[in-house]
């Protein structure tokens, strides 16, 4: 049990550093360090995810970053799809169901590489052509009003926020991940909240969303409690270590760092099962 909570310690700490990739990573640790199949692995991934999450996102809560009616929203929408997913992952072979996982994976490590491959050039941009015009950006469909300290509601905003719940509930189902891979690149793209924000209001999400999925597995007997104790203890000791170091640590280097790890995983999954 040792290595288990070892593989949700990797976890934790991931998760409380990307506020998006420990969800993803933590079936592949379940599939490779555990023996588990993918189906099997998903419930345990997210029971872990899930309570890493909620304590990362009460200490959120208490720095006052979490927008919870954002959150709420969003994980609204992502609960209504996740037992859907759920179902999917039951009935599908573990090949093609580790092969989805895959793309989803290297889709997911290309877009972080790249994200965090811009933040720095915009950053070394602007350090030697300081004083200069930038090129003006479209305002995000959910802006954050600074008196009041709140997010301004509209239509477009609601509708995006839906929509992308739709996206990580339905992902978080079927794969067995928290989600956040979708929702901290949806926040960067529809809100103008900045990082930390941002971070503490995925990890709320990933954790209203993955708890209603453990619930479903649990009720239908497909969640090996054994493995998912020392897991989920191992990545709540992993988050808390974590969000003590993410202050010193975060950065594109440290996504980079990220999208390669998750590429390499993907990659041995590929190869795993065919």
């Amino acid at each position: 049990m040792m290595v288990v909570s070892l593989l949700g310690f990797t976890v934790g700490i991931i998760l409380a550093l990307t506020g998006a990739g420990g969800g993803i990573l933590a079936v592949p640790l379940l599939v490779f360090g555990a023996g588990l199949s993918m189906a099997q692995a998903g419930p345990i991934g997210l029971l872990a995810v899930a309570l890493a999450a909620a304590l990362g996102a009460v200490m959120g809560l208490k720095q006052g970053t979490v927008r919870y009616k954002a959150a709420l929203l969003i994980a609204g929408a992502g609960i209504l799809c996740s037992p859907l997913g759920l179902w999917l992952a039951q009935r599908m072979p573990n090949r093609p169901l580790s092969m989805v996982f895959a793309v989803v994976l290297l889709y997911v490590a290309w877009r972080v590489y790249q994200r965090a491959t811009a933040t720095a050039s915009s950053a070394n941009a602007a350090n030697s052509s300081s004083g200069t015009g930038s090129t003006p950006q479209a305002a995000p469909p959910c802006r954050l009003d600074i008196q009041r300290g709140k997010l301004n509601w509209t239509a477009p905003c609601a509708r995006a926020l839906a929509m992308s719940g739709l996206l990580a509930g339905g992902l978080s189902g079927l794969l067995g991940v928290g989600g956040g891979f979708v929702m901290v690149p949806a926040l960067q793209r529809y809100t103008d909240l900045n990082t930390q924000s941002i971070l503490s209001t995925s990890l709320a999400v990933i954790a209203l969303v993955s708890f209603s999925g453990v619930a479903a597995s649990a009720a239908t007997g497909h969640l090996l409690w054994a493995i998912a104790v020392p897991f989920s203890a191992g990545a709540l000791v992993g988050m808390t270590s974590g969000r003590l170091l993410a202050a010193r640590l975060a950065g594109p280097v440290l996504q980079q760092a990220f999208a390669l790890v998750s590429a390499g995983v993907a990659v041995a999954l590929f190869i795993r099962a065919l």
